[in-house]
């Protein structure tokens, strides 16, 4: 089901609580699937936006170009989602080195769906590799806006995208098809 365009949002003059409530209500679900795409979880994604919503309501007075609000946000919430993935890394390190040597895990799941397996490949491509190509592909997003969520040039992303389906081809094999 295909999502209507969001409303065209005025920014220009307008106080942090309009402003802010205008771009909420016209680009939170967006926000929000950009970071579960990033972050796997829909409860640490709504986190992630919220904070990015929260501080750039604080720092509205300071925002030189208002038309602009939304390309921070995207950036906001592109870098608040990594945050959230390195706090995970620590804390389940932190969980690995805590537990008793006794305890075995549990074995791989028994699912083996093509999706759950396109996933664990991405979670072992690079952060850049993996945001290109969840923006590429999940969002259908174009170079250039990937460039400006990201804040590197489009030869970066073109690069990036590159060797991260050279990646995905060789971690999950003959069965990948590239989807570009």
């Amino acid at each position: 089901m295909a999502e209507s365009p969001p409303a065209i949002v005025r920014l220009v003059g307008a106080d942090a609580d309009t402003a802010v409530e205008q771009l909420y209500a016209a680009h939170w679900r967006q926000l929000v699937r950009l970071s579960v795409l990033l972050v796997h979880d829909q409860a640490s994604a709504e986190d992630v936006v919220q904070d990015a919503f929260v501080a750039m309501h604080g720092k509205w007075s300071r925002l030189r170009d208002p038309d602009k609000a939304l390309a921070y946000l995207r950036q906001a919430v592109v870098n608040r989602s990594r945050s959230a993935l390195r706090h995970r890394v620590v804390v389940e390190r932190h969980a690995r080195n805590t537990a008793h040597a006794d305890v075995v895990a549990d074995g791989p799941s028994l699912v083996g769906s093509r999706r759950d397996a396109v996933q664990q490949a991405l979670l072992q491509l690079s952060d850049r590799q993996r945001e290109v190509l969840v923006l590429q592909h999940y969002l259908d997003w174009s170079e250039t806006q990937i460039a400006d969520a990201l804040g590197i040039s489009r030869g970066a992303v073109k690069a990036h995208a590159h060797r991260g389906r050279a990646a995905l081809r060789d971690l999950l094999g003959d069965w990948w098809e590239d989807p570009s």
